[in-house]
């Protein structure tokens, strides 16, 4: 198996056990997390005339139902997700909320969709785990209409977002076989360089690139804190299959560590994120 071929079998199984589970387990807290990059994102999409809508790396299908709310029934919202546990409680949601999309297991990069059958592609947070990007996004400009748009939430550097590493550099000592991030590789900072962004989407044929810097304020319940990092990340896949004596002594070395973000009874940090636009 080569590189490539592994780096795509390993997301596949991240996001259909662990990872997927994690999401899942968390949909109610994520989606209080996220939601003020979501309502940018949706407001990125319905600023411009669209009616047909993909939503890629969809999860658990907030941002596919948001859009095919604002769409109504004029429009239609596809979400493409490769992780099965997730588009299963994407296909809840939408019974819970009786909204109409349409919900698909498959990966984004090599999917046979239809051409030219998009008029806006949109992502937030599930573009950056392609094994081949440029192969993803060609893909993806295929079943975009000639000037349709390209929008995108993705994660700034990991230096610009520590919240986010908070757990696995308390945890660190704790747990020796932490995965190591590397820069570029698939995951989530894999788009953290706009040079290299830039690079991807203009090899894969698409115009217009603009990268702007966003910093979104983002809270949730400090009582929710223990279960977001049991659940979560690097150390939460850890902790989804470890003992309970490691469990506590990791959740005890890690809490305090998330202190400069607690204010009362809220936990409060900034998501820096590259909001990206471009046309097909």
């Amino acid at each position: 198996m080569d590189e490539q071929q592994s780096t795509h079998a390993e997301q596949s199984a991240l996001w259909n056990a662990g990872g997927g589970r994690g999401w899942v387990a968390l949909e109610d807290l994520l989606d209080q997390i996220f939601q003020p990059v979501e309502d940018l994102l949706v407001d990125a999409v319905a600023s411009e005339p669209t009616s047909h809508v993909l939503d890629v790396g969809c999860g658990a299908g907030s941002t596919t139902v948001a859009v095919a709310r604002r769409l109504g029934a004029s429009g239609s919202c596809t979400g493409i997700d490769v992780s099965e546990p997730m588009i299963a409680a994407a296909r809840e949601r939408a019974r819970r909320e009786r909204a109409s999309v349409e919900l698909v297991v498959a990966d984004a990069q090599t999917h046979r969709f239809e051409r030219a059958s998009f008029d806006t592609i949109m992502s937030r947070f599930g573009v950056m785990f392609f094994d081949d990007a440029v192969r993803a996004f060609a893909n993806l400009r295929r079943a975009a209409t000639s000037g349709g748009r390209l929008r995108l939430a993705v994660w700034r550097s990991p230096e610009e977002n520590p919240f986010m590493t908070t757990a696995e550099r308390a945890a660190a000592p704790l747990l020796p076989n932490l995965p190591v991030r590397r820069p570029n590789e698939p995951g989530q900072f894999g788009f953290a360089d706009p040079e290299r962004v830039r690079g991807i989407l203009d090899a894969s044929g698409w115009s217009d690139i603009e990268l702007q810097r966003i910093d979104v304020p983002c809270t949730f319940p400090e009582a929710e804190l223990v279960r977001y990092v049991s659940q979560l990340g690097p150390v939460g896949r850890i902790l989804q299959q470890s003992t309970d004596e490691l469990r506590a002594r990791v959740i005890a070395a890690v809490r305090p560590a998330f202190a400069p973000y607690v204010h009362g009874a809220e936990v409060v940090f900034s998501a820096a994120c590259w909001m990206i636009a471009a046309r097909a």
